[in-house]
């Protein structure tokens, strides 16, 4: 059995997207990158649901996978693919920590706390803030305090870390998994400036060329772009126009 990897990455432009081919840069492990037209409702498709029953991207195929005898295998989850990422690839523990030790269950930790908390709350923030087909300003209102008191709990903890990040003294799949959210801050509402520490870190790991490669691997809107009124309206009416879409029109 070879430990080759021979990976496939189906992802987006998104922050969950970007995760896993950060991490596979990081990791230095090549790729076939097959990039899914959500738009397009290709992550319904009968082909792609084999892979990942849910529909969602990211997911990858390991076609000669360790964990199973050098068979292929599919995982889904952005934050199960980073564990077996490391798992499976990381035997020098260049984003991971040993198995076991104080620093792994650390990871885990703020790992869990993105895929748990920051994701999902601040994907609502998104939702309500810039792609609601009605402004709801009680769901704004509501998921910006949210994401901001999530941003507060990595900033406080961030003061802390004399090495820069959240975990011991070099980047992990915990900062893979919180930096693609918090990069995109302001496309929820909500002003970095505000958390100084976590600022600095998100500055630092954007600065990483693996991390840039990463981020320009699955094509995507560019979130630090200024925009003008009219090219902000263009790219969120053709968004719009799929949320309100009925879910039979999806493919599911």
């Amino acid at each position: 059995m070879s430990n080759t990897p021979s990976i496939i990455l189906y992802t987006a432009g998104t922050p969950n997207g970007y995760k896993v081919s950060i991490a596979l840069e990081e990791l230095g492990i090549p790729y076939e990158l097959k990039v899914i037209a959500l738009m397009k409702n290709e992550q319904k498709e009968p082909w792609f649901l084999e892979i990942n029953p849910n529909g969602r991207i990211p997911a990858i195929t390991d076609r000669n996978s360790p964990a199973a005898d050098g068979q292929q295998l599919h995982i889904f989850e952005s934050g199960a693919i980073l564990e077996y990422l490391v798992g499976a690839y990381d035997k020098e523990n260049k984003i991971s920590y040993p198995y076991g030790s104080k620093e792994h269950w650390q990871t885990l930790s703020w790992l869990h706390f993105q895929m748990g908390g920051l994701g999902p709350m601040q994907g609502q923030a998104n939702h309500f803030f810039r792609y609601a087909p009605e402004k709801v300003q009680y769901g704004i209102d509501r998921y910006q305090a949210e994401t901001k008191r999530l941003y507060s709990v990595l900033n406080s903890h961030l003061e802390k870390q004399p090495s820069g990040y959240l975990v011991g003294n070099k980047l992990t799949i915990a900062d893979i998994a919180n930096f693609g959210w918090v990069r995109s801050a302001a496309w929820a509402g909500i002003d970095i400036n505000e958390f100084p520490a976590l600022k600095a870190w998100e500055e630092k790991i954007d600065a990483r060329e693996a991390v840039q490669r990463g981020l320009q691997a699955p094509p995507g809107m560019d979130v630090k772009k200024k925009l003008t009124e009219e090219e902000l309206e263009a790219k969120l009416a053709e968004a719009r126009q799929w949320i309100k879409a009925p879910e039979s029109s999806k493919k599911e």
